[in-house]
């Protein structure tokens, strides 16, 4: 191969490198951005593009699509001195490119610090109950929160999305213990009123039993004094029926005792022969 060769396949590729430096294809959902000689000079757009050989250089390559962005996990502490366990996802999506590229050295690390940062301060206004069951809250505070910080940037906020929040390992032994608790109380007090609503049943059956008892002395003393009256009527107000009523109480109160089966000897009134002769007699001499 001569001298004349060498030199026209060297000017060929010398050509090709040129062309391949001068011409940029930038694919659809990227921006790219060229710095002349070390200075932003434009943005090339989806498509075919040509550059300044040895002038111009892409500097940064955009992605212009939907970036998904993890938050990643973090502790934080609720007003109510709580400590819950919480992430997110972030979706986010670059509008102006240059300010992505020279407002802020790395936007998605810048995203997930400002998400983070906030959710700590947002549920840190919140007591525990409220924080566990207000997702959809803390999603909508947590996207204005942060929409207008990430303008600057170039970006825009299209949803956040809190993955996971719920209490810490420590945090939810204390809580299965304060269950325990509040269960062992409400079985204390549910026990501590049944034996009081047991106690007032008993006393109020012994208030009725006690009332019922009394009623029925006064019934049978009403009675026994009707029956004397009708004795006495009938016996023309003698003093019989008098001695009569008491003598047949007093056999009674006697035979009672000694049918009690706690009696083993039933002792005997002294006088009570002469009571009875003396009944009988009175009786005898009140018969015509």
């Amino acid at each position: 191969m001569s001298g004349g060769e060498f030199f026209l396949i060297g000017l060929v590729l010398l050509v090709f490198l040129i062309v391949m430096r001068f011409v940029r294809i930038v694919p659809q959902g990227e921006e790219w951005i060229v710095e002349r000689l070390g200075k932003y000079s434009e943005t090339l757009l989806p498509g075919l593009n040509f550059l300044v050989p040895f002038v111009d250089s892409v500097s940064q390559k955009v992605v212009t699509k939907d970036i998904m962005l993890d938050v990643p996990q973090q502790e934080v502490i609720t007003k109510d001195n709580a400590v819950l366990v919480t992430n997110a996802i972030a979706f986010v999506k670059v509008t102006n490119p240059v300010k992505a590229v020279y407002g802020i050295v790395d936007f998605a690390d810048g995203i997930r610090n400002l998400i983070m940062t906030a959710l700590r301060s947002i549920i840190g206004e919140m007591e525990l109950d409220q924080a566990l069951s207000s997702r959809d809250q803390i999603k909508a505070r947590l996207r204005e929160s942060i929409a207008e910080e990430v303008l600057d940037w170039g970006l825009t906020v299209k949803s956040v999305e809190i993955q996971d929040i719920k209490p810490s390992p420590s945090m939810q032994r204390a809580m299965e213990l304060q269950a325990s608790a509040e269960r062992e109380r409400k079985a204390t007090v549910t026990k501590a009123e049944g034996d009081k609503q047991s106690v007032i049943l008993q006393a109020e059956g012994r208030l009725e039993s006690a009332k019922r008892d009394a009623e029925a002395q006064i019934t049978l003393a009403a009675a026994s004094a009707q029956a004397i009256k009708n004795v006495m009527a009938a016996a023309s107000g003698a003093d019989m029926p008098m001695l009569y009523l008491l003598g047949e109480k007093y056999i009674k109160a006697i035979t009672q005792v000694a049918a009690s089966p706690n009696a083993k000897i039933v002792v005997m009134p002294a006088d009570i022969q002469e009571t009875v002769r003396g009944v009988l007699g009175r009786f005898t001499k009140s018969t015509p």
